[in-house]
């Protein structure tokens, strides 16, 4: 995400979300309250894919809002997760949907990966301690 906000001129809020609006991760500024702009954005895409759905027009890929002080844009990631962006008046929007491809692509990968026994001890590790008592590195 933060490669994302630094390669586009005019983001000023990132989240990502499931579909349901769950808060995933955010990276946001003081006008935006994460948990609600997820909510807001799964919202949007919904809103968006259904219209797709009516209409025929094939699976969406992304949402534009464009309002008098910024823009509102969400990206899927998949069936399960989006990636919402907020950007002030100058975002500019050809750069973010050319980034936002890259970033989609491994925020889904790090979304889908498996995730690791948290219990089972790392490779080599099993059973020593240092010094304090805890888990040798």
């Amino acid at each position: 995400m933060r490669t994302l906000r630094d390669r586009v001129v005019g983001v000023t809020d990132i989240v990502v979300a499931s579909v349901d609006g769950l808060l995933i991760t955010a990276e946001t500024d003081d006008t935006a309250e994460p948990e609600s702009l997820a909510a807001l954005t799964a919202a949007t895409l919904n809103i968006a894919r259904r219209a797709g759905h009516m209409t025929r027009r094939g699976g969406l890929q992304h949402t534009v809002s464009r309002f008098t002080d910024g823009y509102l844009v969400t990206h899927t990631l998949g069936e399960m997760a989006l990636i919402g962006v907020l950007g002030d008046a100058g975002l500019d929007v050809a750069r973010l949907h050319t980034e936002a491809q890259a970033s989609a692509q491994r925020i889904t990968t790090l979304l889908t990966a498996p995730v690791a026994d948290a219990a089972a001890p790392a490779a080599g590790s099993a059973g020593r301690t240092d010094a304090s008592g805890g888990a040798a590195r």
